[in-house]
Order: structure tokens, then C-alpha cells, then sequence
């Protein structure tokens, strides 16, 4: 049975999450507090995160932040507040979704069910047939989950990692948008796209000598993205 932790401050909507995730099978956790929030996400094992953006002591951007330092798993982040500023902001710390409030609780349970598939199909070891991936310096240890760039090992989030190997498994190939979206996140949602332009310049800052003018993930303007080799 899958463990889910929710970080809510507003007590009717933390149980509502949870009766209705109970119903579907799932263990569920809640903690009201920020820094109680963390403690328990850092201290126990959980499958999946819901974190609230605005919460008491410490706010959802900083807890994500901290859990993304010494944890991989999928996070899915909610909040009133419908910026595309705090959006991009979330997503860019390492945040899988982020859902603005009011959702339907039948949404999150499919979008929770939706990201732990993913992250369990593309976790698993017996996953890919192949365990290394070597371009030009860039190494890719997909059992482990691990890369190195020019010998130096280089930490990524999930998503950030899935983005990085589904691309140089496919090298060559034009990729709008949308279709790494569903390749990567797999679910439709209008206004979601900038996730990955997010996680893109993301992976670039951390395997590109210059940014400006990538050696690996290359803009196709008007299209999408390409992995050159």
C-alpha cells in the first residue's frame, strides 16, 4: 500500500484529500505545520507528497526545496494562488504538478495514482534494457538513477531525470512540447506545457557548458526540443 503525506494547513481540506485517497487504497498521512510537514517527509517513508503552498512557519517552496535535497519521490504541490510566477517557481524546485485550489478530489486521486505509475514503470530496474547511456562526456547511469558530466556527478529530481534520459534515448528527434509532457508527466492538462520549458533550462544549467549555446538539448523554435549527438 502506497503512503501519501499531505502538508495542508486548512484542516476540511486536508480530510476531505484524505477520505477520499483512503477510499482509493492509500495510507495517508496529514501535517497542518510546515516544520511538522517536513519532519515527517524527511524522517518517514512516503511514495507521494501533497504540499500546500502557504503554510504556517515554513512555506511549500522551501519544504519542497528541503526534500529535494535528500529525497526522490513525486510531490505534487497546491495552492490558491493561480501566478503562473509561483507555478514556474514550484516546478522549477522540483515539484512534479501543482494544482490550484478549488480542484475536484477525484482529479488529485487520478493525479496521484497517475504519478505514482510513472515514477514506479520508470524507477524500476528491469525498466530498461540497457544500463548506461555516454554522450560526449555526459554519462548516464539509468539503474541508479545517477549522472555524471565530464566526470563530476550532478544531482537531479525525478522529472529532471526522466526528461534528461527519455531525450538521449531518442537522440536526433524533434519533440514539441506537449508530447514530452505526456511522455514525461503523462496527463493533459491546457496550460501544464510550461513545465517543461521549466525542466529543460533546468537540466541545461547543469549539463551545459554554456547555456546560450547547448552541445546537447537543442531549441527547435516554433517546434520543440532535440537531443543532439
Amino acid at each position: 500500500m502506497s503512503r501519501i503525506l499531505i502538508i495542508e494547513d486548512e484542516e476540511a481540506i486536508a480530510i476531505l484529500e484524505k477520505d477520499y485517497l483512503e477510499l482509493s487504497g492509500f495510507e495517508v498521512d496529514i501535517a497542518g505545520r510546515g516544520g511538522e510537514g517536513l519532519d515527517k517527509a524527511i524522517q518517514e517513508d512516503y511514495d507521494l507528497i501533497i504540499l500546500d503552498l502557504m503554510l504556517p512557519e515554513i512555506n511549500g517552496f522551501e519544504i519542497c526545496r528541503e526534500i529535494r535535497q535528500r529525497k526522490d519521490l513525486p510531490i505534487i504541490m497546491v495552492s490558491a494562488k493561480k501566478d503562473d510566477i509561483d507555478k514556474i517557481r514550484g516546478l522549477g524546485l522540483g515539484a512534479d504538478d501543482y494544482m490550484t485550489k478549488p480542484f475536484s478530489p477525484s482529479e488529485l486521486v487520478a493525479r496521484v495514482k497517475a504519478h505514482l505509475e510513472r515514477f514506479n514503470r520508470l524507477t524500476g530496474l528491469n525498466s530498461r534494457k540497457n544500463d548506461m547511456i555516454e554522450i560526449r562526456g555526459l554519462k548516464i547511469d539509468k539503474t541508479a538513477r545517477r549522472v555524471w558530466v565530464n566526470g563530476e556527478e550532478t544531482p537531479f529530481t525525478t522529472k529532471e531525470f526522466d526528461l534528461l534520459t527519455f531525450l538521449a534515448e531518442n537522440p536526433n528527434r524533434v519533440f514539441k512540447k506537449d508530447e514530452l509532457f505526456r511522455e514525461i508527466w503523462g496527463m493533459d492538462s491546457v496550460g501544464d506545457i510550461a513545465t517543461v520549458t521549466v525542466h529543460i533550462k533546468k537540466i541545461r544549467e547543469k549539463i551545459e557548458f554554456n547555456t546560450s549555446k547547448p552541445q546537447y538539448i537543442e531549441t527547435i523554435w516554433g517546434v520543440g526540443y532535440r537531443f543532439r549527438i
